[in-house]
């Protein structure tokens, strides 16, 4: 294995991390709204465009692991089928990239 093919391991090993829990802390805060707050108001959530961003940059596997967990975001068909797509994409072009470093 290359040092860019660990390199890139590495990176998706700490954006999943970091999406997994980025994930579970909006979904602590969504369950838990600021004592203090009004009652429309809770604490200040996680923007789904950050999650979906999150997922887009290699956390596909964190978001999904997370949203099946926490069962987070699963009413959300952009978040159901986008993170998936998400996926898929990403295995894609890892393939590529590591058949095309290897060969």
């Amino acid at each position: 294995m290359t040092a860019i093919m660990r390199l890139i391991l590495y990176f998706l090993l700490a954006i999943n991390l970091l999406t997994f829990i980025v994930y579970g802390h909006d979904k602590w805060k969504a369950q838990h709204p600021h004592p203090h707050a009004y009652p429309r108001r809770s604490r200040r959530r996680t923007p789904e465009a950050t999650l979906l961003i999150l997922a887009a940059l290699g956390g596909s596997i964190g978001a999904l692991l997370a949203m099946h967990l926490f069962r987070h975001k699963t009413l959300h068909r952009k978040f159901t089928l986008g993170v998936p797509a998400m996926l898929v994409l990403q295995v894609a072009l890892l393939l590529f990239f590591f058949h095309r470093l290897a060969g």
